[in-house]
């Protein structure tokens, strides 16, 4: 079995992000170190899949872009599946 090994750290966080941070991991029965622990994970680990790196790239050089229609949720629907 693995050991994961911890380091002890501190922050200096905004007060009101403390308590809002502290109500959503008692909400979640987590304790708060842990629930901090896993939020920071998830932003650090996030790293798009092959497909999405492409589309970005796809995206930046201007290729295959198309006018979407958003006067209207509907139009928008029916521009982007055209």
């Amino acid at each position: 079995m693995e050991v994961t090994i911890k380091k002890l750290t501190a922050f200096r966080l905004d007060s009101n992000l403390l308590d809002m941070l502290k109500s959503a991991a008692k909400r979640e029965h987590r304790s708060l170190n842990n629930f901090v622990e896993c939020l920071l994970m998830d932003a650090m680990y996030t790293e798009p899949n092959e497909e999405t790196k492409a589309a970005i790239e796809e995206a930046r050089a201007g290729k295959n872009l198309k006018k979407v229609d958003t006067s209207s949720f509907e139009n928008f629907i029916k521009s982007c599946s055209e």
